[in-house]
């Protein structure tokens, strides 16, 4: 319990501390108390800038690492495959075909973005379920079958971008690479109200993804409708998964490196498991978009591209690591 509470208090420092490096990021640097003061007691021309441009970005890279670190849990719960990840699986390549299709066909429902990524979040599952499902779910099969959904998916959205006009063509590179340039406090509007729905009711799921650890037999035993409650933790993940990709992009491996870090730290009870791996995911993509702005300051390397060398590496290990996943 005491290293629960421990590892609660040392990601949320470092959060804290890492927030305050993302606010300064940039040609505009100010401190903690001038910071304050411009926010809650007297005008600061600094502050409001930072406010309108980063604040924005901030806000929606600490929502999206959190919203697709809890789909990954649920996924990993579901699919009883540690290595199952929306970005992995095609789950988060089909929301963003979906989307782009959508903004390409539909300019005048640009706002209801969000269904369409959702839409294609279930698609790109139930496809998934479906070739994967041979007397049961492999974890093998299953990681086969999402990465070459995951081909398909990524495959047909860079397609829109030679179809496309300049306008489409903008909107499906921001998919693409993860971008979080030029976001707005719309965007922050409408990706707050999707991620308090989707962890709260995967906080309500906890207790369903503890039985699924078990056998199926044994949990229809304890009168619980196995398929029913995959169905509905699934929906979950995907509209977290989702709703991240609509904003930000698609950003791979947040979903597989934070739930295992977070296992190693707290353990499998999702009860604990679910929030941790939220504050977890928030700080690993604040980071990485951090230090996407630093690295090559003044030019940008998109969040995407530093999961993905961090990201494929560490795949990697798990692979060689997992007697599991080998054994089909």
């Amino acid at each position: 319990m005491s290293r629960r509470w421990l590892s609660f208090i040392v990601v949320s420092v470092l959060l804290a501390g890492l927030f305050f490096w993302a606010v300064n990021t940039g040609g505009i640097k100010i401190s903690v108390l001038a910071l304050y003061k411009g926010l809650f007691i007297e005008y600061n021309r600094d502050v409001e800038i930072i406010f309108d441009l980063r604040f924005p970005r901030i806000f929606i890279a600490l929502m999206a690492g959190g919203a697709l670190a809890v789909s990954g849990v649920l996924l990993q719960a579901v699919m009883k495959n540690p290595l199952a990840d929306p970005g992995i699986i095609g789950i988060s390549a089909g929301a963003g075909f979906f989307s782009a299709a959508a903004v390409m066909l539909f300019p005048a429902l640009f706002f209801f973005i969000p269904m369409f990524a959702f839409a294609g979040g279930m698609v790109a599952c139930l496809l998934v379920y479906t070739l994967s499902w041979k007397s049961g779910l492999s974890p093998l099969r299953i990681i086969l079958v999402g990465i070459a959904i995951n081909a398909v998916f990524t495959g047909l959205l860079s397609a829109l971008q030679y179809i496309g006009g300049s306008s489409s063509r903008n909107m499906i590179n921001s998919i693409v690479n993860a971008g979080m340039t030029m976001k707005t406090w719309a965007d922050v509007r409408m990706l707050t109200g999707y991620v308090l729905f989707g962890v709260t009711a995967s906080l309500f799921a906890a207790g369903k993804c503890n039985l699924l650890a078990l056998e199926d037999k044994t949990v229809r035993n304890l009168g619980v409708n196995v398929n029913a409650v995959r169905i509905i933790i699934s929906a979950i993940a995907v509209l977290l998964a989702s709703i991240a990709t609509a904003v930000v992009g698609t950003i791979s491996f947040v979903g597989l490196i934070v739930p295992h870090i977070a296992r190693l730290l707290i353990g499998r009870d999702h009860k604990v498991l679910l929030p941790f791996s939220c504050l977890l995911g928030s700080f690993t993509v604040l980071f990485a978009d951090t230090v996407g702005r630093t690295i090559a300051y003044p030019f940008e390397i998109p969040a995407a591209i530093v999961m993905a060398v961090v990201g494929g590496v560490f795949f990697i290990f798990l692979l060689r690591r997992s007697e599991r996943i080998y054994g089909g």
